[in-house]
């Protein structure tokens, strides 16, 4: 090999990761109540339905309110990526509920209540945002708490459902495999 090429070689082999995640970055962003977030009339027995007939492998709830900043941080650096929308969207059915809602929603088994009442009573909704996912039986399955640090972590909760891992593991243990596996 030519003694002029090798150095600029090594520089492009050593810049290559930074590109490729300067690359990675370069993600449309859209709102997410117009492309996250499905359309809905509150009644999430009929969105049980839904989610079976269009192949989906469940329901997912965004529980939030309008004064946290957990859930704005969320939905202006997680929900707004093309990517993480196009793959929940592939996955789920998504929605958003106010915890302090007075709107009346039908619940999983067919009572109607209002939505405040509906995280508080149903879920023990008492801070937000919480990343609540059903199975297509209406059943919880994986709950999270708070803002997820990244939309990485917030992808990897998808497939952490997707993937049945909540059946054997929790999301920290599954968390910290996937970390470790994209250590080189």
């Amino acid at each position: 090999m030519n003694r002029r090429v090798l150095p600029w070689l090594t520089v492009l082999l050593c810049l290559l990761p930074l590109l490729q995640a300067a690359a990675g970055e370069k993600v449309q962003k859209r709102d997410p109540y117009g492309y996250f977030f499905n359309d809905t009339f509150g009644d999430f027995q009929e969105e049980l339905q839904t989610a079976r007939e269009e192949g989906k492998q469940g329901i997912f709830l965004f529980f939030e309110m309008d004064e946290c900043p957990f859930c704005h941080r969320m939905k202006n650096t997680v929900l707004n990526r093309s990517d993480v929308q196009d793959w929940f969207r592939q996955h789920f059915l998504n929605f958003s509920v106010d915890v302090e809602g007075d709107i009346e929603i039908v619940d999983f088994q067919g009572k109607t209540l209002k939505q405040k009442d509906f995280a508080y009573r149903e879920f023990g909704v008492r801070a937000t945002p919480v990343l609540l996912f059903f199975d297509l039986d209406g059943q919880p399955v994986a709950r999270y708490t708070g803002a997820t640090a990244d939309w990485k972590e917030f992808l990897w909760l998808g497939e952490y459902v997707v993937e049945g891992a909540y059946k054997k593991q929790s999301f920290s243990r599954y968390k910290r495999a996937r970390r470790k596996a994209e250590q080189p």
